[in-house]
């Protein structure tokens, strides 16, 4: 779609070394990033009512419809469909079928590892069709953003509502379910460790990787050409939102065979926390910059610039490194060298839920010497790097890292207290030798 240019528009520049761009466009309530925080204080002031606010929201819409059971349509094919080819030519590439960690009932389940090459066949459909087909307009996700919002919570809803129904009446695994007697707690944190339908479909991994996370990426993608569109250019800031958020995406996928030892496949059950938290919260509060970004363009200073440049990619680096050494320590049973020496490890041993006795090691060495959840800080240095981009005009940007700040500390929280339980006075070594969770001094 050609660019509408607008030289007219004025500009003001700011403390922070950033040119934001203001526009007159208002637009219905909801598209406006500005707006996702003008109708609280409104209704808070007296000044509006939620009947005025509901009344004001774009509704779900038959294309709206469409276009979201398409693209979750053809996110389900790609998964069960179409067997991984990437591992075949992509050196260093995990791919293919791989098994996940023992679940607590002693299953272990097999996985078809599939995302880097969904990931890759959408984002060649959109380029495709941005340059060659002109199927739809690059802008179409923002121009359907609230009516796909809609469209996201009825996916969001349904699916952990038929998660709650199968975790009671077929579970796949009905060793590996967990009932508390409290209706609303399992249908928040759910019933089923890993609820499938057939061999290969499986809940969690299907919906806390697709379709979210390969939206995230085409979400942005949207938002720039919008802001395109709007304003006659895409503005550094922008790109630096689409640059390092791609590389987030791109990494997880790459190693969507590693994230099946992690924290949401190992431990958390799927109900309405993934579920919903999957389809919705992910696409829509992940891509906040973006949006922003849209109403709002920031030009940033070169200095500006370069600094979000390196802190994101400093907190990559500081994640990707951390999360590498405790994958190779455990891949090699500590038979390795961690920044080039031997890891130190402390030595443990657990009792499973079936009585049997296991031993185990814990990592010391490397960032995991430095603290006991340091690939934590790299996650959370790159969610700021997000929303520094947006300058310092607005706190919606910011959202973000006050979030990310709250979850990584909350699941720091809950992995120490699954660990303590689970090796009792080999933990109280191991806190000995590691003595900080997160930020070496202070926490």
């Amino acid at each position: 779609m050609a660019a509408k240019s607008q030289p007219n528009i004025p500009k003001a520049k700011s403390l922070d070394g950033v040119t934001n761009d203001r526009t007159a466009s208002q637009g219905q309530w909801g598209r406006a990033c500005c707006a996702l925080t003008g109708p609280v204080v409104d209704i808070v002031t007296g000044h509006a009512r939620l009947s005025d606010i509901w009344a004001k929201t774009p509704p779900i819409t038959r294309k709206a419809a469409q276009l979201y059971t398409l693209w979750v349509t053809f996110q389900v094919l790609l998964y069960t469909s179409l067997p991984d080819f990437c591992h075949k030519f992509l050196p260093g590439y995990v791919g293919g079928i791989q098994e996940g960690a023992v679940t607590p009932a002693g299953v272990v389940n097999k996985y078809q590892i599939n995302g880097l090459q969904a990931w890759l066949l959408t984002h060649l459909l959109w380029f495709a069709n941005a340059h060659l087909l002109s199927w739809f307009s690059p802008t179409i996700i923002f121009d359907n953003w609230i009516p796909l919002l809609w469209c996201a919570n009825i996916l969001g809803y349904a699916v952990s509502t038929f998660a709650m129904v199968k975790g009671y009446f077929f579970p796949t695994s009905a060793r590996d379910c967990k009932f508390t007697g409290n209706f609303f707690y399992n249908y928040m944190m759910g019933i089923e460790f890993n609820p499938r339908i057939g061999k290969w479909f499986d809940f969690k991994l299907f919906f806390n990787g697709r379709p979210g996370i390969v939206a995230w990426t085409l979400i942005n993608l949207s938002f720039a050409a919008k802001q395109r569109e709007l304003h006659g250019h895409v503005t550094n800031a922008m790109v630096l939102v689409n640059v390092l958020q791609a590389i987030y995406v791109i990494d997880f996928f790459w190693n969507e065979t590693w994230y099946l030892k992690t924290i949401d496949i190992c431990h958390d059950h799927f109900g309405w926390y993934l579920g919903w938290g999957d389809c919705v919260w992910l696409p829509y509060l992940y891509t906040l910059q973006g949006l922003y970004l849209v109403y709002h363009p920031v030009q940033l200073s070169t200095p500006h610039a370069v600094g979000v440049l390196l802190l994101g990619l400093v907190g990559y680096y500081i994640f990707r490194v951390a999360n590498h050494q405790k994958d190779l320590f455990r891949r090699t049973d500590g038979r390795c060298l961690i920044w080039g020496r031997k890891p130190k490890v402390i030595e443990c041993s657990y009792t499973s839920a079936d009585g049997q006795r296991h031993h185990s090691k814990l990592l010391v060495s490397g960032f995991w010497g430095v603290a006991r959840h340091f690939n934590y800080v790299g996650d959370l240095m790159g969610s700021l790097a997000y929303c520094l981009a947006c300058g310092g005009s607005h706190l919606l940007p910011y959202f973000y890292i006050i979030y990310m700040a709250i979850l990584l500390t909350h699941r720091c929280l809950r992995d120490e207290h699954r660990c303590a339980s689970k090796y009792g006075r080999d933990w109280e070594r191991y806190t000995a030798a590691v003595p900080y969770r997160l930020l070496p001094g202070i926490f």
